[in-house]
């Protein structure tokens, strides 16, 4: 289990814990180029206490960004690699004999790090990926009829390849619905690729990370968060774009209730980041895409392909009030 480089003093105030974001935004800039959208939307979603799924092609730094946020928040971290042959209690652990005592021990799985990084979540069986359910949805898991709390805080990164890839199971709705955002790295700049290639390896730069706060300051931080306040008016937003994606035509499942809470946790989140005084229109329409994404499940005859597409869509169809 790893845990980053710790610093002394650690922020308590407010102005003080918004300069740590900052920091680890800006460490994890150094070695995540060119991607500072992916890299604050990836923060707000942890500060929000949510999950994040990153899905993109092999190779583009999806675990990297997994790796620094552990060792930038000062996480302790554990990596689980998928494959079709994983069975749950690879991932939650399992109860062993003990000769010596005459007695059944757990031993913990990975599951029980404050950060848990799912690689390739989609390349195991719905059994193995199912283990995940609880442990993100309750915080705890019950193994031979004992339930264990997890970690505090407790996330969950995986990374998937796009699902046209062969060797892939596809995530189920109900699983999908468990990370509050899903965001795509993409390619680099060329400026950026060419920084990459030229210098050092992004997993040798890890080493010398050190984590802007502890654990105990990334909590305070998410209780900061949800004091961001929200307008009547920012709700009737929310509102009606939640309205429009049940009524399009364009969108055969519009967002749910959890949808639209999730919405309004992310925006909160990208808004203490951005240091509003509230949580602004555009604080929703940055975080749109990438909370609503991939709950929206889009009707067979719309013209609009890909998930940020339909969600532009979505916005540029509801009016700001």
């Amino acid at each position: 289990m790893q845990r980053a480089k710790t610093i002394e003093n650690l922020p308590t105030s407010v102005d003080a814990q918004r300069d740590a974001v900052l920091r680890a935004q800006r460490t994890m800039g150094k070695i995540i180029l060119g991607k500072d959208e992916q890299i604050s939307l990836a923060l707000a979603c942890l500060l929000a206490r949510g999950h994040l799924l990153i899905e993109d092609l092999p190779g583009l730094g999806k675990t990297i960004l997994a790796q620094s946020l552990a060792r930038t928040l000062g996480l302790t971290f554990r990596r689980i690699q998928f494959t079709s042959d994983m069975l749950p209690a690879d991932i939650i652990g399992v109860s062993v004999f003990r000769q010596d005592s005459g007695k059944f021990e757990f031993q913990p799985g990975p599951v029980f790090s404050q950060l848990v990084l799912a690689d390739e979540v989609n390349r195991a069986t719905p059994k193995a990926q199912s283990a995940l359910l609880e442990a993100m949805e309750e915080y705890q898991v019950s193994v031979d009829g004992e339930t264990r709390p997890l970690p505090k805080p407790f996330f969950v990164v995986a990374t998937q390849n796009p699902g046209d890839q062969i060797g892939t199971f596809p995530l189920p709705e109900s699983q999908l619905d468990r990370f509050l955002m899903r965001v795509a790295i993409g390619y680099p700049d060329e400026t950026s690729e060419r920084e990459i290639i030229a210098g050092d390896d992004r997993r040798q730069l890890l080493d010398d990370i050190e984590a802007a706060m502890a654990p105990e300051t990334l909590v305070e931080l998410q209780k900061a968060v949800r004091k961001q306040h929200v307008s009547a008016a920012l709700i009737d937003y929310v509102q009606a774009l939640v309205r429009h994606t049940r009524e399009s035509a364009d969108i055969e499942i519009g967002l749910s209730p959890r949808g639209a809470q999730a919405l309004v946790a992310a925006a909160r989140a990208r808004s203490f980041i951005e240091n509003h005084s509230g949580v602004y229109p555009d604080d929703i329409q940055a975080v749109f895409a990438s909370v609503a994404g991939h709950r929206l499940k889009p009707a067979g005859s719309t013209r609009f392909r890909s998930p940020s597409e339909l969600c532009q869509h979505v916005l540029d169809s509801v009016a700001i009030p």
